[in-house]
């Protein structure tokens, strides 16, 4: 099968697999789900290079790995790349999962840039390292993990709304740059999950306010069916694209729904 008829999800069955963000939430459940769909080798990196091994230790598949990985910094994003395709083979499928949640209202700097270079700065470092080689294989997989505040807003914080936005944009890109390489690239973009980042009680009364919170296994359904199918924008709460679509048809009625929201939530 030639790479413009694949389906993106024929990197799953027998591929390595890496999960950044990987000991919690949703990178949690996508380890285990990828694993039990048939992967050959998960990959489950995470800043706690503990909790990445008990998570890997606990996977279904012929081989796991788990490995303490700053996305941040993109010589260990380039060396964490070269020794996994060293001991476990080529990568073909790379979830760009890590997120941070930080800053409320207009935030303060440090918010901004630790919510930039986790929030895009680290895709930036996995598209260098891995697309080349996937381009150079004809096959292989980028998903980078946004949010629906990058296709909408989210109320509560600027950083973490901007940086999202900054996530879609730079998917949005890379698919378009990369395309007909042989290579996939996707954005998920869920609303409300139940993860350790949503569970504080400084989550954002926005966040709150949304409802319609999923379980990560959930977000997992919805990004193997989005592989099978090979869309690029996976939304596991589907009424997102009514909102966006709202928003884009008219902008000023959109943000004038938002203030009514905001006002109510805040008062």
């Amino acid at each position: 099968m030639s790479p413009s008829h694949r389906t993106q999800w024929d990197v799953v069955p027998d591929g390595v697999v890496v999960v950044t963000g990987g000991a919690s939430g949703i990178g949690r459940a996508l380890a285990e789900r990828f694993a039990r769909e048939g992967a050959r080798a998960v990959v489950v990196a995470d800043l706690s290079e503990a909790a990445a091994q008990t998570v890997a230790a606990g996977l279904d598949c012929t081989q796991a790995m788990g490995i303490g990985l700053d996305v941040t910094d993109g010589v260990a994003v380039d060396s964490a790349t070269e020794r996994i395709e060293a001991e476990l083979g080529a990568i073909t499928l790379w979830c760009s999962n890590a997120g941070v949640a930080l800053g409320d209202g207009l935030g303060g700097d440090d918010d901004w840039e630790r919510s930039w270079h986790v929030h895009v700065q680290a895709h930036i470092h996995v598209a260098r390292s891995v697309l080349p080689r996937m381009s150079g294989r004809g096959r292989g997989h980028l998903m980078i993990t946004a949010s629906a505040a990058g296709l909408l807003t989210n109320m509560d914080s600027a950083p973490y709304s901007v940086t999202k936005h900054g996530a879609v944009a730079l998917a949005e890109w890379l698919a378009i740059r990369h395309g007909d390489a042989g290579i996939g690239v996707s954005c998920l973009c869920p609303q409300g999950v139940r993860t350790p980042m949503t569970d504080r009680p400084d989550s954002g009364s926005a966040t709150r306010a949304a409802g319609g919170f999923l379980e990560p296994p959930d977000v997992a359904d919805a990004v193997v069916a989005a592989l099978t199918e090979s869309r690029f924008l996976i939304l596991p709460h589907p009424e997102v694209a009514e909102y966006e679509r709202r928003r884009a048809v008219d902008r000023d009625r959109w943000l004038t729904g938002m203030r009514r929201m905001w006002a109510k939530i805040s008062g």
